[in-house]
C-alpha cells in the first residue's frame, strides 16, 4: 500500500484498526483518488494535491460538498479533514466517468443539464461567492508571489474582457449554487441520471457560468450546446442567457489560463500545465474574435425585455 494513501487510511474513524480489502487508483490532476473497498463497500478517497491550500479553502468545500450530497447531485460525504482536504465519501457504482468523447451524445448534454437546474434550483447557498473576476485579480496577484509569468497578451486580452464585465453587470443574475468547474470528469453517468463530484472551486454564481464552462470542458459544438441549453430552459433558451452561456465560455479560459500557469509555477507534474495554459488563452481569443461575440455582449446587456428567443444552430 502507497504510504500516503496508508498515513490516510489511518486518519479515518471508518477504518480505525482495519485495513481495507482493496484499493484502486482512479486518477485525478492535482489530487490523487482512490476507490477503496471496506467490508464489501466502496468508498472514493481523495487526498488533496501539494499547494492546493494557497487557492482553496477546504472548510468552504466541505460545507458546499455535504450541500451537494443533500440537493441529490452528488456523494455523501463520511469524513473531511477541513486542514488538509482528505476526504472520504460515496463511491458512485455503475457509472461512467466522462469525457469529452462521451459527451458527444446529447442524452449526456441533457442529462447533465438537469443535473446542474437540480443544483441550481436547491434552494440552499454555498459559503462564498465565486465571481470570474475576482478570483482572476486573486490569481494574478498568487502569480505575482511566486514570480510566474503569464502568456504573452494576457493583460491586452483581459482588459478587452472589461466589456464582457460591463455587459453582465448590467443585469446582474441571482446568484445559486454552482459548481463552476464542470471538468467533464467530474461528471458521473448512469446513462439515467448524471452526478456531479469535485467542488473545490464552488460557490454562489450565475448559473449559466456552470453551462458555459461544461462547453468549453467537454469541446461541445453547436448540436450539444442546443441539447444542454434547451433541456435546462425546457425550450429555446432566451437570447441573453444564451449570450452569458458564451460569455462565460471566454472567460472561463481566460481564467484557466492562470490556474494552469499556478500549477505549472508549482511543478505540479501530472501535465505540461504551461502548454494547457497556452492552449486554454488561445482558445478564449478566438472565442472573443467571433463576430457573433459583440452579438451576445449586446443580448447581454440589454437583458432579457423584449430580446425572444434565440436559438443555439444559426448562433454558433
Amino acid at each position: 500500500m502507497d504510504i500516503k494513501v496508508a498515513e490516510a487510511i489511518k486518519r479515518i474513524p471508518l477504518f480505525q484498526g482495519r485495513e481495507p480489502s482493496r484499493i484502486e487508483r482512479l486518477g485525478g490532476l492535482t489530487n490523487l483518488v482512490y476507490r477503496v473497498t471496506q467490508d464489501g463497500t466502496d468508498y472514493l478517497l481523495r487526498i488533496a494535491g501539494e499547494g492546493t491550500e494557497d487557492y482553496i479553502d477546504r472548510s468552504v468545500e466541505a460545507h458546499n460538498a455535504r450541500v451537494a450530497a443533500d440537493a441529490g447531485v452528488s456523494a455523501g460525504v463520511f469524513f473531511f479533514d477541513e486542514d488538509d482536504g482528505l476526504m472520504l465519501a460515496d463511491y458512485i457504482p455503475d457509472a461512467a466517468t466522462m469525457n469529452a468523447e462521451r459527451f458527444q451524445d446529447t442524452g449526456a448534454c441533457r442529462r447533465a443539464a438537469l443535473a446542474f437546474r437540480q443544483m441550481h434550483q436547491c434552494g440552499k447557498d454555498f459559503r462564498t461567492v465565486f465571481d470570474v473576476f475576482e478570483k482572476m485579480d486573486e490569481y494574478l496577484a498568487l502569480l505575482a508571489d511566486l514570480k510566474a509569468a503569464v502568456p504573452g497578451g494576457y493583460e491586452d486580452v483581459k482588459r478587452e474582457a472589461d466589456a464582457v464585465r460591463r455587459a453582465l453587470a448590467a443585469h446582474p443574475a441571482r446568484l445559486v449554487p454552482c459548481h463552476c468547474d464542470p471538468l467533464a470528469e467530474n461528471f458521473l453517468d448512469t446513462w439515467k441520471r448524471m452526478w456531479i463530484v469535485d467542488w473545490e472551486y464552488s460557490g454562489n454564481n450565475d448559473p449559466m457560468w456552470d453551462l458555459g464552462d461544461l462547453s468549453v470542458e467537454a469541446a461541445f459544438g453547436p448540436e450539444q450546446d442546443e441539447a444542454m441549453m434547451f433541456a435546462y430552459f425546457d425550450g429555446p433558451p432566451p437570447a441573453d442567457q444564451l449570450g452569458r452561456m458564451v460569455l462565460y465560455k471566454a472567460m472561463c479560459d481566460l481564467l484557466w489560463t492562470l490556474w494552469g500557469v499556478i500549477q505549472h509555477a508549482n511543478g505540479n507534474p501530472a501535465e505540461d500545465f504551461w502548454a494547457y495554459a497556452v492552449g486554454r488563452f488561445e482558445r478564449c481569443r478566438r472565442l472573443m474574435a467571433e463576430p457573433d461575440f459583440q452579438r451576445h455582449i449586446d443580448a447581454v446587456t440589454q437583458g432579457g425585455a423584449g430580446l425572444g428567443q434565440t436559438l443555439l444552430p444559426d448562433d454558433e
